[in-house]
């Protein structure tokens, strides 16, 4: 039987039976796994306190070969990130992008970047620096890694470039931006300013610990939120359930 050690971030956590727990976690090199922790609930020993919604561990685990299912056969813990629960809010902004992982990321899809940017998210999160761009910068990232980067190069009507002057219009329907000359300004067509648009980029680029630093205009935030929920909803076709709470 061969073992694997991985650094992974604890995603799901479900009791199973009298003393075992099934355990979702996100690994860099093999994605989003599922296991069993037989006798995790009364263990002292194999999983002390890392194996709670949100943890940084290291697991060592195994594939069983019926059911698809791990065997995790120990943890030791990296990182709990507690400040992830010292208030709701903070709670449902970490639960919010674990559950958009999930939505991006099926199972077994190694992406290295992804695991990186859901930590530095839940870092920024925990000591509490900067937790008002925190879900918008990660929900730029994470849409990006999976696939659905907000094109912001030409527009996607005309195909002028955009050289970063003038109001971009956001389009749903092509995941793109579309000039003033193509696309109006409206509710359903937000416009976003060369300021926003060259964050965005930067962020779509790789989200690290340096990008929280960004300082942001005044304007950012309320050009970006209806931006993400129009591409996120038309792309991913569903709503996470943790968004209602932070709109």
């Amino acid at each position: 039987m061969e073992i694997s050690s991985s650094s992974s971030i604890i995603m799901r956590v479900k009791d199973f039976g009298e003393s075992d727990l099934i355990i979702t976690f996100f690994t860099p090199l093999e994605g989003k796994i599922k296991g069993i922790a037989k006798g995790a609930r009364r263990s002292r020993k194999r999983f002390v306190n890392c194996l709670d919604i949100f943890s940084h561990v290291k697991l060592e685990y195994s594939l069983k070969k019926k059911d698809g299912l791990y065997f995790i056969h120990s943890g030791k813990l990296i990182d709990a990130y507690p400040g992830l629960r010292k208030d709701y809010a903070t709670l449902i902004k970490a639960s919010y992008m674990i559950e958009l992982t999930e939505m991006l990321f099926p199972w077994h899809l190694p992406d290295s970047s992804m695991f990186d940017t859901l930590m530095n998210s839940f870092e920024i999160l925990d000591k509490g620096g900067n937790t008002h761009i925190v879900t918008v910068f990660f929900e730029l990232a994470a849409m990006a890694l999976g696939g659905y980067s907000i094109n912001l190069e030409k527009c996607s009507i005309c195909g002028r470039p955009y050289k970063g002057v003038g109001t971009a219009v956001f389009r749903p329907d092509t995941g793109g931006i579309a000039c003033m000359r193509c696309q109006g300004v409206t509710k359903a067509t937000p416009g976003l300013s060369p300021d926003t648009v060259n964050l965005i980029k930067k962020i779509q680029a790789g989200l690290t610990k340096e990008c929280f630093d960004t300082c942001t205009s005044k304007d950012f935030l309320g050009e970006i939120r209806p931006v993400l929920k129009l591409h996120r909803e038309y792309r991913l076709e569903n709503r996470p359930r943790t968004a209602g709470y932070l709109e």
